[in-house]
């Protein structure tokens, strides 16, 4: 070999070992800091998501301490920008767990592709559309209205829920759009969903009704963001007037709300946790 290859390829190996090295250094110093913050917080960020997360509240203790894991790596995860009004330590932890709970029985959860979270005080103005927003989702980040996140969790069972509705569109958004946190298994599962919705969606725009609110015939991205919320919010009548598309939704999402640890297969969402330092070191 060449000396000036040869050097070049020990440049090469060092710069490698220096880049992979880094990457260790901050993985453990994430993993320490947020080990830090789950002993420091985890029970008061316990207390409060109790008080307001009914999903959370119906979790066993193995569940609440999963879920609560994979909330602190989401928050790590992300910039909570706050427009015109004044940050309140709630607002990040119950946005995470909007999110946390629509894909806590998939591998990957964080939403990657997006690094900011727009918190507005109520519903607000978007482009050239007519109707204020109470939440949207675009490539600049999730954008939602405070007043109506925290009032539709308060109403929980209603259907109406801007947080997991805007958490769904962000899923798929991810998963086909830019497929930068996308999950295999959500992603591959989706046509199987598919299969059953599409003709429902088709079937509702034809003018048929059903226990879905109708703005779920606007388009097929609402159709799946209100099945969402259906599917969180009101789970009994869902499965008893529509079970083939109930069940669509729990083999899709790896969870059934109606039963008591939520996850139906462990296994598929344990490697996406087995790659969490909080998972990892704060058990």
């Amino acid at each position: 070999m060449p000396l000036d290859a040869f050097y070049m390829a020990v440049i090469l190996i060092l710069a490698a070992l220096l880049v992979w090295g880094c990457r260790l250094f901050l993985a453990r110093m994430r993993k320490k800091r947020l080990s830090r913050v789950y002993e420091a917080k985890h029970k008061d960020y316990d207390s409060l998501l109790a008080r307001y997360n009914p999903y959370y509240r119906s979790l066993s203790r193995t569940g609440r301490e999963r879920f609560l894991k994979r909330v602190l790596r989401f928050m790590e995860a992300k910039k909570f920008e706050y427009i015109d009004m004044e940050p309140e330590e709630r607002m990040p932890l119950l946005i995470s767990a909007a999110a946390v709970q629509l894909t806590f029985g998939l591998q990957h959860y964080r939403l990657d592709y997006f690094r900011t979270i727009h918190i507005l005080k109520d519903k607000y103005r978007f482009g050239l559309y007519n109707m204020p927003f109470e939440g949207h989702v675009s490539e600049d980040g999730i954008y939602l209205s405070w007043n109506h996140f925290i009032r539709e969790f308060a109403d929980y069972g209603d259907g109406q829920n801007v947080g997991l509705h805007e958490m769904a569109h962000a899923l798929t958004y991810v998963n086909f759009t830019v497929q930068d946190g996308r999950d295999n298994t959500f992603h591959d599962h989706f046509t199987e969903f598919s299969a059953v919705a599409r003709p429902i969606f088709e079937r509702m725009q034809a003018g048929e009704t059903n226990m879905l609110d109708p703005y779920a015939a606007t388009n097929y991205q609402e159709f799946w963001a209100v099945c969402i919320e259906t599917f969180f919010e009101r789970p009994t009548p869902f499965k008893r007037q529509m079970p083939e598309l109930y069940f669509s939704l729990c083999s899709l999402l790896n969870q059934d709300p109606l039963t008591p640890h939520k996850v139906l297969n462990i296994n598929m969402m344990s490697s996406g946790d087995a790659n969490d330092p909080v998972a990892r070191t704060a058990s």
